[in-house]
């Protein structure tokens, strides 16, 4: 192939993979309704069960499920006939994915689903085959061709059953209500649980918490700053509250102005308006303020009391930003 027909080849593949998914459009209908209303008052969970590459899209669909409020296990549709039938439960629903529906080992499976007396829900690129002939509810990805050139490997096939079982869980998930807070307790890990439930606190080292009085002199303010690595100090009183910030900016710009240092107070060329936040805010509010203001940290407070900086560079260490 010539690099022209390598680009004609992967186009023509996108746009088959492409019209495989429009065409779903016309398959959401009652039967997409029930399947979600069934697996809504399901008081066990959804079992999703596949031969072949549908058994791979199984598993992806069951890991959407888990991670967006519902329940879900796999179970390999050849294993099933072999011993792994036992993890289907009285109150589970069954969720059977094949192109055909007539494969050997789907036909071995669904009556006995069906004889366990639990809900089948088939997902079927064929209406005309066994397996939508015997499910309760039809989940209809029929396709029009495979972006194989023989039209034979199951490509847009398995494209169209991973962006069913996509619609089927979103669908799901906002019929639910699941919401960010949901989703953070079912993602702690990565950057993406840590943007939805890591505070400022957790960020915060109580070793790390540079601070000084209105009258140190700034050799020890900038020994401070230093020490600390945050970027600033705050300046607080006898009781722990904050009345401003000398930052690495505020060092600068005292070199520019005084010729006569070792007089000068954190009095003399603090900030008296830092920017705060609270301890217990989220790290990614930090991040927004930050953003903002075009500023590098934070005070962090604890009610009135001074608990500490939180810098961009902690967010940044966590992989929040």
């Amino acid at each position: 192939m010539d690099k022209q027909q390598i680009i004609n080849s992967a186009r023509r593949t996108i746009e088959l993979q492409a019209a495989s998914v429009a065409g779903l459009l016309a398959f959401v209908n009652d039967g997409f309704v029930k399947a979600v209303e069934r697996v809504i008052i399901c008081q066990g969970r959804l079992v999703v069960s596949g031969i072949g590459k549908s058994a791979i899209v199984a598993q992806k669909i069951v890991a959407t499920m888990n991670s967006t409020g519902t329940p879900a296990l796999f179970m390999h549709a050849a294993d099933a006939i072999h011993g792994d039938l036992g993890m289907v439960q009285e109150n589970d629903v069954v969720l059977l994915i094949s192109k055909s529906g007539d494969s050997p080992e789907i036909k071995v499976l669904v009556p006995l689903v069906k004889n366990f007396g639990n809900t089948l829900i088939g997902m079927v690129g064929n209406i005309q085959s066994y397996l939508a002939e015997k499910s309760d509810i039809v989940l209809n990805t029929t396709i029009i061709q495979e972006a194989c050139p023989n039209n034979l490997a199951p490509t847009t096939s398995t494209t169209a059953q991973m962006v069913m079982g996509d619609a089927l869980a979103i669908c799901l998930m906002e019929t639910k209500g699941f919401n960010s807070d949901d989703f953070a307790r079912f993602h702690p890990g990565g950057a993406l649980g840590k943007k939805l439930y890591l505070r400022v606190n957790d960020l915060l080292s109580p070793m790390e918490n540079p601070q000084v009085k209105t009258d140190t002199p700034i050799k020890h303010v900038i020994l401070e700053i230093t020490k600390k690595r945050l970027g600033a100090a705050a300046v607080v009183n006898d009781k722990q509250e904050v009345i401003g910030i000398v930052t690495d900016g505020d060092i600068r710009r005292m070199l520019e102005k005084y010729d006569v240092l070792t007089t000068l107070t954190a009095k003399d060329i603090m900030s008296t308006q830092p920017k705060i936040i609270q301890a217990e805010a989220l790290a990614m509010e930090a991040f927004e303020k930050m953003k903002a203001s075009n500023i590098s940290q934070l005070v962090v407070l604890k009610g009135e009391i001074y608990a500490g900086i939180i810098h961009l560079h902690d967010l940044v260490r966590e992989g929040i930003i």
